[in-house]
Order: structure tokens, then sequence, then C-alpha cells
């Protein structure tokens, strides 16, 4: 068993080395553009995750949801506990199939877009997370070319989270860093309701 031990660790030590080399040749450093989609939970999850992240290295975050609507969450909740840190702001309506007014919709989205802006060119805010964009960019409420435009030419100061379902292909292809969210089972098919502390 000993011999197993040591091939183990010779090759731990290899892989160590290895490993140390690649990390040496990362140097590049700025802002991120972070796209999480897909079909799966956990993509405002795993965003919310960074800003937990970014605020215990006592980063400045800016949160703002472009569909929820304005009932009561864990995540602002927890938000709101940090006010000197971060900033968590609803700008949705709701759900479309709720608001039923395109022109509603529209208007809240171009709203929450400029509001957006400001955030992502405050210099004092290092990660700003755009909470379902995706879904206002699939269902054209907003243009893709303004949004994408505008990204490109972003201070690359800070990271910026995009969340929601079917993210377009213009935002895939300018993102940094790309997660695609994959349903393998989910409660709500077996006829749970959504459950506090783990949907919202």
């Amino acid at each position: 068993m000993t011999e197993d031990y040591d091939r183990h660790n010779a090759r731990m030590r290899r892989m160590a080395e290895a490993r140390a080399k690649m990390q040496a040749r990362r140097t590049l450093e700025r802002g991120l553009l972070i796209v999480h989609t897909g079909n799966g939970k956990g993509k405002s999850s795993s965003a919310f995750g960074m800003a937990i992240r970014s605020i215990g290295w006592g980063m400045k975050v800016a949160i703002l949801q472009y569909v929820k609507g304005k009932w009561e969450t864990g995540e602002r909740n927890f938000f709101e506990a940090y006010p000197d840190l971060a900033t968590f702001e609803v700008m949705g309506q709701g759900f479309t199939w709720d608001t039923q007014d395109r022109a509603q919709d529209i208007a809240a989205a171009r709203a929450a877009w400029e509001r957006s802006k400001e955030m992502i060119l405050d210099p004092a805010i290092d990660f700003v997370i755009l909470d379902e964009l995706n879904i206002v960019l699939r269902d054209d409420t907003l243009p893709i070319a303004e949004i994408v435009a505008f990204l490109n030419e972003r201070p690359l100061t800070k990271h910026i989270c995009i969340t929601g379902r079917g993210a377009k292909p213009e935002l895939l292809e300018i993102a940094d860093l790309v997660t695609d969210f994959t349903e393998v089972k989910h409660p709500y098919k077996a006829g749970f309701k959504a459950q506090k502390g783990v949907e919202f």
C-alpha cells in the first residue's frame, strides 16, 4: 500500500508543478463580462454568491432586477443588510404573463437599462449584476445591438454578470465567461411550490 501512496504523491507533485507553470502564464486582470444562462435553476443564485464573495473583500456591489416584481425575497433582505457595500434595486414589474402590458414592459426595461448604465459607469461600484436582463433581450423588449454596443465600450474596471434564460448569441460572443445551467431535475415538476430559502 505504501507504494501506491508513493506513486500518488509523486503524481500530485508533478501536477502541482504543472499547475504552477500554468498559473504563472495567466497574467491578465480586468473586469469580466459574465453570462449565466440556460434552463436550469441557479443562475441568479450563483451571481448572488459572487456578490457575497465581493462584499467579503470589501468591494461595492450593485444588483438590478429586470423582471421580478416587488415581492419580498431572501436575497434582497440579505443585501439590504449591507447598505454601505450593496445596492439592490427591483425595477421589474413582474413576469410578462402577469403584467399583460407590452408598453409597460418596454418602459420598465428601458428605465432599468438606463439605471444599469449609471451603475456600470459609476467608479465607486466594483461588481454589477443585471438579473434577468437575458429574458428582456430574448423577448426583444430592449434591442440587443444597443446593449452589446454599450458593453463593448464599458469601463474595464468592474465585473458585470448578466443572468436569465435564452441569452442571445451576440451577448455570448462578447462575454468573457459563459455558464449554461442545465436542468436535470426540478421539484416544481413533481408538484412542489417555490420554497423559501431555495427559490426566493
